[in-house]
């Protein structure tokens, strides 16, 4: 569960992390309002969940409220990355000297925390990380550790945070553990931490992501006006139309729409069409006994999808049954209609069935099943996922 700045920033400053002076605006009216009162440049900065929002054009400064009003229009008409801007936060723009890098997260290989800081901040701290790693300052310590001052200085110090700075820098170290801790975070980074010229120690940006599994242990974010959402972000409008549907889904990046039979034959066959180089646009769970009007309306999601080039559909009948899978996808065609292209097999529970059903149908009506192959248990699931990655890519996917 991702944070936009500003709420990530309402953290910091309970935990005497330097932020500053901001202001949140929601409409390029209010950002000129806002600025109209100030007596100093803005840096305005879109809030959205993810990265990347200033190599998308989403970040401007500004002199006065004229050239705030012009500049936000442009940030509240992006979507980047999938998020439109809503908001933007308004905040003095630094003279800056040096930018550091400071962030505390996860090291699932070894179960513990890591402190993570650098001399180069303000960049991809993972391109850091691969070109130049002796540039990156570690420290791991078990969840029930406290990092204490003595610690903090040495990161401090060997980040380059000069002598006379280097006790609050400790501090702010320290207090950002502690926020990863008390609110059972995944991540908190600081990037850059400002150095300015005249020698203030500045979270210039925050990024914060909890454990949203965990958000209910700490009602006060709720107080501060910080609701539970969807993992790293808002749920795409997908998404959305999935979770009133009672259906799990995922939007992924890819062009291959999965089509499942339960979640750990839909993670299987991610992984094939991994294996044969394509990309999956979606994780699906159909769950178990799937009614054939569940399997419809799975359907439709990926079907209205427009990032789907062509679907892989693997039912494995256990629970479920490959007769209702057919009648589901039967149902779909006679109401909705197929405009992609869709590779898909059946086996286990009443396979026979759903194959006769789909023969039946398919003998009435040609021109509903013009595209959509589909295979019994003679056809390995291999060939079916090599054969959705081939017509994802006719259609012009990567």
């Amino acid at each position: 569960m991702r944070l936009y700045e500003f709420e990530g920033k309402q953290l910091f400053e309970k935990f005497k992390i330097p932020v500053g002076e901001r202001h949140l605006a929601k409409s390029p009216d209010e950002v000129y309002r806002i600025v109209s009162g100030l007596r100093y440049p803005v840096v305005i900065k879109s809030q959205v969940l993810t990265g990347g929002r200033g190599k998308a054009g989403g970040i401007k400064t500004a002199e006065g409220a004229n050239e705030a009003r012009t500049n936000a229009e442009i940030c509240f008409g992006l979507t980047i990355k999938g998020f439109p801007v809503e908001s933007v936060l308004l905040e003095p723009r630094l003279d800056i000297k040096k930018e550091y890098y400071i962030g505390v997260t996860l090291d699932r290989a070894n179960y513990k925390i890591v402190v993570i800081a650098s001399g180069e901040g303000g960049v991809d701290i993972e391109e850091t990380a691969a070109d130049n790693p002796e540039k990156i300052v570690r420290k791991s310590l078990s969840i029930e550790e406290e990092l204490f001052s003595f610690d903090a200085l040495t990161i401090a110090k060997k980040t380059g945070i000069p002598s006379p700075l280097l006790k609050e820098g400790a501090a702010i170290i320290v207090n950002l553990y502690n926020l990863f801790r008390k609110y059972d975070a995944k991540l908190v980074e600081i990037n850059p931490l400002v150095l300015t010229a005249d020698d203030r120690l500045i979270a210039a940006d925050a990024r914060v992501s909890l454990d949203d599994d965990a958000v209910f242990r700490h009602p006060d974010l709720a107080d501060m006006g910080i609701e539970k959402r969807h993992e790293e972000g808002e749920m795409t409008p997908r998404e959305q139309q999935a979770a009133e549907w009672g259906i799990p889904y995922l939007d992924l990046d890819g062009d291959i729409g999965m089509f499942p039979g339960g979640a750990g034959f839909g993670i299987m066959g991610n992984d094939f069409i991994h294996y044969y180089g394509g990309k999956p646009a979606n994780f699906m769970d159909s769950g178990g006994g799937p009614s054939p009007e569940r399997i419809a309306k799975m359907l439709v999601l990926l079907d209205e999808n427009p990032n789907v080039k062509a679907i892989f559909g693997a039912r494995f009948g256990g629970i479920s049954r490959c007769d209702d899978f057919a009648r589901g996808v039967i149902m779909f065609l006679k109401d909705h209609g197929l405009s992609k292209s869709m590779v898909m097999r059946m086996t286990g529970n009443m396979w026979q069935e759903g194959v006769r059903i789909f023969e039946e149908a398919k003998q009435k009506d040609p021109e509903l099943f013009k595209n959509i192959e589909a295979h019994g248990i003679e056809t390995p699931i291999e060939e079916i996922s090599k054969r959705a990655v081939e017509l994802a890519k006719q259609e012009g996917g990567n």
